[in-house]
């Protein structure tokens, strides 16, 4: 059974690695910068949100302050995002996408799609829905442990 655990581990940690070079290429493709997924999943967060804090950037992408603060500042230093002080509390930075930013969702939203028709290619809505839920639960493991 060990044997058939670590497979599936490797089998996911595969996958993550065909996602992030399929990226890659299609990216390159269209002459967009190549981020990090960290970046990418800050860009897309933002775009769903209008404006995020700091905390609530590092809750979601899972990531420490200081690794969140390092990602955010190229993100800026690119354009992509603007931050300014929270109106209520100046110790909370507010997080926000640009017209620049906004142009780099908008463009890689077709990249999206292909990757995820890719993914999702040989599944059935049933295969899709049970995938979730059993990834839902593994990442729930790892949430009891801290």
């Amino acid at each position: 059974m060990q044997n058939s655990d670590t497979n599936i581990i490797s089998k996911i940690s595969h996958i993550h690695s065909l996602c992030a070079d399929f990226l890659r290429v299609e990216l390159n493709k269209t002459g967009l910068p190549n981020l990090a997924s960290s970046h990418g999943f800050i860009l897309y967060l933002l775009s769903q949100n209008k404006t995020l804090t700091m905390r609530e950037i590092s809750q979601k992408i899972n990531r420490d302050k200081s690794t969140t603060t390092v990602l955010i500042k190229k993100l800026e230093s690119l354009g992509y995002i603007k931050t300014a002080s929270s109106p209520d509390d100046s110790r909370i930075k507010l997080v926000s996408l640009t017209p620049q930013g906004i142009s780099y969702n908008e463009a890689t939203a077709s990249v999206s799609e292909r990757l995820k028709k890719n993914f999702f290619n040989s599944l059935s809505e049933s295969e899709i829905k049970n995938l979730a839920v059993t990834l839902d639960k593994i990442s729930e493991n790892f949430s009891s442990i801290n």
